[in-house]
């Protein structure tokens, strides 16, 4: 590569690389900064010390919205995975055409907005009125009222995640379709049938796509907001009736950011919320690393 064409490739990188410094990296530097201060955007930002970062450790309400947050990625991740595992599979058998059409209306999901997501299934959850409720009830089995009893409304707001699964929907089916087909085949040769089929070729085959997508679902629970806020938070009638049932993570940051204008506490929280992503992210690493099967290629 000449250094004329090395040039020329920083030229191209660099719209990026400014993005990259003005909205992402600066940003995160300038939190870290106000999360040692008492900054509410009206006075000056006075130095707090670790004060904020204290005070996030004895608030009742943080232990209670990552509590809220854990008690949902629990559920939300392997039930979402395992579901659109079932689905990438259907996609796998249909083969053709038809692989192509449900491939795209399971995916179809994935582009509503989630603000529209959470009023959607806001009468879709509705205890007296709702769709779902109204289904359980041709089995005659009487629904409970998801977005007003405590104990109903997380697992309303898992039951409401499970709508977007397209997009990890697509990535097993992408890892399903790389399976080689000659495993598969001497598999059934020497008499495997299909559970054993799934068990020691296919699941061994798509584990670098199932521990991508346990990451990245992991992450995005760890951060819902949209779909919660909407549903919960965005009326008065809604945010009285869940009390603090519908308390998650970057809902309360929101809150203490933008509706208390507590801006140097909220970036405390931003940071808390970063570390323990990184956490679990390393500890998924390296526990889930022991667990994958990497094709070796020639």
């Amino acid at each position: 590569m000449t250094a004329g064409s090395t040039r020329w490739g920083y030229v191209f990188l660099l719209p990026w690389l400014i993005g990259l410094v003005l909205f992402q990296l600066g940003p995160m530097l300038a939190s870290l900064v106000l999360s040692f201060t008492h900054y509410d955007l009206i006075g000056g930002a006075g130095f707090a010390g670790l004060d904020n970062y204290r005070r996030m450790l004895e608030d009742p309400k943080v232990a209670l919205a990552v509590g809220n947050t854990a008690f949902y990625t629990a559920l939300h991740v392997p039930l979402a995975i395992g579901l659109a595992l079932v689905l990438a599979l259907m996609l796998d058998r249909l083969g053709g055409r038809g692989a192509g059409f449900f491939r795209t209306v399971f995916y179809l999901p994935s582009m509503t907005p989630y603000v529209a997501v959470g009023v959607l299934f806001l009468f879709l959850l509705n205890g007296q009125a709702g769709m779902v409720n109204q289904f359980l009830g041709l089995f005659g089995v009487e629904g409970p009222h998801w977005t007003s009893d405590p104990d109903w409304i997380l697992p309303g707001i898992v039951l409401m995640s499970l709508w977007n699964l397209g997009s990890t929907t697509i990535i097993l089916f992408a890892a399903l379709r790389d399976v080689p087909r000659e495993l598969v085949e001497a598999a059934r040769i020497d008499g495997a049938g299909r559970f054993r089929l799934f068990l020691h070729i296919t699941l061994p085959m798509i584990s670098p796509a199932l521990f991508f997508v346990v990451i990245i679902n992991t992450i995005t629970s760890l951060q819902l907001f949209d779909q919660v806020y909407a549903m919960f938070f965005g009326n008065q009638l809604t945010q009285e009736s869940s009390g603090d049932a519908a308390l998650f993570y970057v809902v309360y940051l929101f809150q203490q950011a933008f509706q208390f204008l507590r801006m140097g506490y909220a970036s405390a929280l931003a940071w808390g919320l970063f570390l323990v992503i990184a956490l679990v992210t390393v500890v998924q690493w390296r526990v889930g690393n022991r667990l994958v099967h990497y094709e070796e290629r020639p």
